[in-house]
């Protein structure tokens, strides 16, 4: 794959078992294919990260979810027709088969949909080659602050770490700056703010209490 088609690169790069530093409307992404064991396991080294901490997923659309063995349920489909592509992670119940250490320990799985044209356009080509799909954890080593800026990224690519990740390179290619995603727990009868994010308050609000009011 030549330089003139970097998204091809990146999804070749993926497939090889490598970790991806990949643009998203809030932070830079750090991606690995969620279904390899091996690549699952180089995130963690890299990150410093306990196994225990279940690791999100970027798809390209809802549509993806049923095939990967999601339960859509009519919660989380309100909340995805709202927000999504945007700055939301769902966390789903999930039949699908992932690597150890992407589930949670009761198998839920956290969902990214991106509205950021490069990472849509990743997950679209990683789809389209039955490749990952990929992580959605951001792009730092455990209890460091996440990069969101291009000058960050760079600290953590292209260094003397062959088990490091390697940037995106989309000429321009820049995160939007925003908190890290707000994170619902979609698996209950009830819906539970595991994070508030880029997605505030205010802008919830009327989706979740309309959802309330239908209870």
């Amino acid at each position: 794959m030549t330089i003139d088609d970097p998204i091809g690169a990146a999804v070749d790069w993926v497939r090889e078992g490598g970790l991806l530093a990949y643009p998203t409307e809030t932070v830079w992404g750090l991606g690995a294919d969620a279904c390899s064991v091996a690549a699952i396991d180089r995130l963690r080294r890299w990150k410093g990260q306990r196994e225990s901490a279940p690791l999100s997923i970027l798809i390209a659309d809802p549509d993806t979810l049923e095939p990967l063995g999601f339960e859509f349920n009519e919660l989380a489909r309100r909340l995805a027709a709202a927000f999504w592509p945007g700055p939301l992670t769902l966390v789903m119940n999930c039949r699908g088969v992932f690597a150890p250490g992407v589930p949670r320990h009761d198998g839920a799985v956290g969902v990214r949909c991106s509205s950021h044209p490069i990472s849509s356009a990743l997950a679209r080509r990683l789809a389209a080659e039955g490749v990952g799909p990929i992580t959605s954890t951001s792009l730092n080593r455990s209890g460091a602050t996440p990069a969101a800026t291009l000058e960050q990224v760079h600290g953590h690519c292209g260094g003397s770490d062959p088990e490091g990740p390697r940037l995106l390179a989309v000429e321009g290619a820049e995160a939007g700056g925003e908190g890290e995603s707000t994170v619902i727990d979609t698996t209950g009868p009830e819906l539970v703010v595991l994070r508030w994010g880029a997605l505030a308050k205010p802008n919830l609000a009327a989706v979740l209490e309309s959802l309330e009011e239908d209870e």
